[in-house]
């Protein structure tokens, strides 16, 4: 028995079939592969940069009390903290001085700047350990009696010190930076007290006049 010829059509469809099929084989074989799905980017913790030397100002503390200096964690970096460790001594007092000049532009003349400085040095000497109140009966009211002197005079000394305008020409602020012994015997450093001045005339000269604490 003869086997009837398949239909032209027939044959012709069953050649695309398989020539479409080749054809995906073909591109499944040698294609790319799906790229791999994009890696999560890594989280990088920030922190703020340490302090710099900025000592903020403290609200007129005393002598007996007055504060520590503790480093900042919101400081910007361009003033990153170069103060030496509690207790470096001497060897640090200049990274203090640095720090403070550089946190607080001068912004007044040098003359008024010097006077200034030595006059609230010699203010913060008298208030720490007794010595030159008598100078200044208006800022030591009880500079005639005999008072014991909070911080021992061989164990204080003054770190750094600035002098700034406060609010106006005619107002300006030491800001000193400083260590000492107290009557119990604790040695600390980088302890901050501020002396506030103002602009007046003496037998028409100006001067700073050193103002008492509230």
């Amino acid at each position: 028995m003869t086997t009837a010829p398949r239909s032209p059509r027939l044959l012709l469809l069953s050649t695309i079939i398989l020539a479409v099929a080749g054809l995906t084989l073909l591109g499944m074989s040698h294609g790319q592969e799906p790229p791999a799905p994009a890696a999560a980017p890594t989280a990088h913790a920030t922190t703020d940069s340490p302090s710099a030397a900025v000592l903020p100002p403290s609200s007129n503390p005393t002598a007996g009390t007055a504060a520590t200096a503790t480093p900042s964690a919101s400081t910007p970096s361009a003033v990153e903290s170069a103060l030496p460790p509690h207790g470096e001594g001497s060897a640090g007092d200049k990274a203090i001085q640095r720090n403070l000049e550089t946190a607080w532009p001068a912004d007044l003349p040098a003359t008024d700047e010097r006077e200034l400085l030595t006059a609230g040095r010699a203010l913060l000497r008298a208030d720490a350990t007794g010595i030159g109140r008598a100078k200044w009966p208006e800022v030591f009211p009880d500079s005639g009696q005999a008072v014991a002197p909070a911080f021992a005079t061989a164990r204080f000394r003054i770190q750094a010190a600035i002098a700034r305008r406060d609010t106006s020409p005619n107002k300006a602020v030491v800001h000193l930076v400083w260590a000492g012994m107290d009557r119990g015997g604790t040695f600390t450093d980088l302890r901050i007290t501020d002396w506030h001045f103002t602009r007046t005339i003496k037998k028409g000269a100006a001067t700073w006049t050193p103002q008492p604490r509230t």
